[in-house]
């Protein structure tokens, strides 16, 4: 397993994160059992990020994680939650309410305190709520020591800009914006690094569109960028290879990106990432697969408010 540095916070996470939304069933079909176990498989592969929310099974990914807790030593890990995020449309980023997440997860999951802390899916809130005061509550629990480090996420990309233009930021966590399908992050790659913001890539199987599982019924992907996905799936099916083993290959080949977060609650297919990214990366295969996804590449969807949203058409 290899190890990078998160921004300027010294914590050095796998290039492979364990993302705990599958733990609250957010993909279907959860085998609470078997997915405690896929945790134990990415701790044993060298896996020390968990990232997870109380938005993720509304609660239930963090009370899974309590129980498997119960079985780890806490410094076997580095643990990252969110605030802000409740429900599909349940948002609270007022300072009393992320001090309160706070109290609640480190409860449900049955620890002392965060490693990362991140307010949740801020394209749908007030940006300058965020930065003026969601943030600098969140400061106040460094101070005490129920967290270490603070961040954001999010899905439009300028919503990164827009706060760390106005605030410090330990690290962000941006999602469906680096993959085969979309590279559309790397513009921004720049400015965070200037900024000292450590990089955390979520998706980098673009919710299941590149893999061979069925889609969750909320993606939002367009049938064009479905449709696409689905001929690059076979395609790389034709050559006896499934494309979640390039999919993966492709982000963790990018150094400045510290971690990727990939999830699942299928020990197998945990085991199949772990071995995936011991592996060369077939770059022959990937200029095809690149090729055929090119017509839908950086293809994306409005999501959050009107305001926050990015201008498919302009780019950064």
């Amino acid at each position: 397993m290899q190890y990078r540095q998160l921004g300027k916070t010294g914590l050095k996470l796998s290039v492979v994160s364990y993302g705990a939304a599958s733990l609250g069933n957010e993909y279907g079909n959860l085998d609470a059992s078997a997915g405690i176990r896929s945790l134990y498989v990415a701790l044993d592969g060298g896996v020390n990020f968990i990232d997870t929310s109380p938005y993720y099974g509304r609660t239930l990914s963090e009370e899974m994680l309590g129980k498997a807790f119960k079985e780890i030593p806490r410094d076997h890990f580095i643990l990252g939650t969110k605030c802000g995020r409740y429900d599909v449309d349940k948002f609270d980023f007022s300072a009393e309410r992320v001090t309160r997440s706070v109290d609640e997860s480190l409860k449900r999951m049955r620890v002392d305190y965060l490693d990362i802390i991140q307010c949740h899916d801020i394209e749908f809130g007030n940006l300058d709520q965020v930065a003026n005061e969601s943030l600098p509550a969140l400061r106040n629990l460094v101070k005490i020591g129920k967290v270490r480090f603070i961040g954001v996420t999010g899905f439009p990309l300028k919503i990164f800009r827009y706060v760390l233009e106005r605030t410090e930021l330990d690290c962000m966590l941006s999602y469906c914006h680096y993959s085969l399908n979309n590279t559309s992050l790397l513009g921004l790659i720049p400015f965070l690094k200037k900024k000292n913001a450590g990089i955390m890539n979520a998706s980098p199987f673009s919710e299941r569109l590149l893999t061979r599982q069925p889609l969750p019924e909320w993606h939002h992907a367009p049938p064009e960028l479905r449709a696409a996905c689905k001929r690059a799936v076979d395609f790389c099916d034709s050559k006896g290879v499934d494309i979640a083993s390039l999919a993966i290959q492709f982000c963790v080949a990018n150094p400045d990106i510290t971690t990727s977060v990939a999830g699942t609650v299928n020990p197998e297919n945990m085991k199949n990432i772990l071995k995936w990214i011991e592996q060369p990366l077939d770059y022959e295969l990937l200029a095809q697969v690149q090729k055929l996804l090119e017509p839908v590449k950086n293809i994306l969807w409005p999501v959050g408010k009107p305001e926050n949203s990015d201008d498919l058409n302009a780019g950064l």
